[in-house]
């Protein structure tokens, strides 16, 4: 992966430990405020158009205007996904750039299977495939000095050991609604009479894709219903060493 380049060629890398001490507790507004000005507009959010994507894209757009918001595209996604990340796009007037994998569906199919019913080492190659890669390709194209990403503490357990900012690889990462409850998430998105995704009526309360995603009942984990592996992560989010030995396997 490329070297990126932080906030200027000659920035110190940053003291976390003091930033996130400053931070903790802090209102999401004053964490966006903060890497705004840190970052020098050299920043990207991503965005799945998910069950409450609304509400970061609404969010961050308020503090940083013309963010780039980076789409992966996997070429699973449900087909009412597709329509609300075009709705929530001229809604906010977002600058989206959507990236897909270097192999389509089919071909991936043909040459592996259906990986995402396979072992975990068949999901990791899944996951690089779909998921990883565009987002690598992403970053090196881009070049941004942080990334946005909408985690919260209670989604999963490596996700509640989070702080406000981390770095992975070679990027800094920042989580402004790190310490929002599931009632923290629905109060703003009716405060600012926000839509969910048009499934989430039908149950889908974290969405991904088709067949990595089921309902779940209310009062059950939302990310029950997300078929992604031990970690119920999709990879993006984990540290991950330069090659994973299933991408060996594989010859990629």
């Amino acid at each position: 992966m490329t070297q990126l380049k932080l906030v200027g060629p000659h920035h110190p890398p940053l003291d976390l430990d003091a930033i996130n001490d400053r931070l903790a507790g802090a209102a999401p507004e004053t964490v966006l405020g903060w890497a705004r000005d840190t970052f020098n507009g050299s920043i990207i959010l991503t965005s799945s158009f998910g069950a409450d994507s609304a509400l970061m894209l609404h969010l961050v757009t308020r503090v940083i205007p013309r963010i780039t918001v980076v789409f992966l595209d996997t070429g699973y996604l449900f087909p009412e996904t597709y329509r609300f990340a075009e709705e929530l796009t001229e809604r906010f007037q977002l600058d989206v750039r959507v990236y897909t994998p270097r192999i389509t569906a089919a071909r991936q199919e043909a040459l592996y299977g259906k990986l995402w019913e396979g072992d975990q080492r068949s999901l990791d190659l899944y996951h690089h495939l779909n998921k990883v890669e565009p987002m690598e390709r992403a970053l090196e194209e881009l070049q941004p000095a942080a990334w946005i990403a909408g985690l919260r503490r209670g989604q999963t357990a490596f996700r509640a050991g989070l702080r406000p900012v981390e770095r992975q690889g070679d990027v800094y990462k920042v989580y402004p609604i790190l310490g929002f409850t599931e009632e923290d998430v629905h109060r703003y998105m009716r405060a600012n009479d926000l839509p969910y995704h048009p499934l989430r009526v039908r149950g889908y309360r974290s969405l991904g894709d088709i067949h990595t995603t089921t309902p779940t009942e209310e009062g059950e984990d939302p990310r029950a219903g997300r078929h992604l592996g031990i970690h119920r992560e999709c990879a993006l989010h984990l540290p991950r060493a330069s090659k994973d030995d299933s991408l060996k396997a594989s010859g990629l």
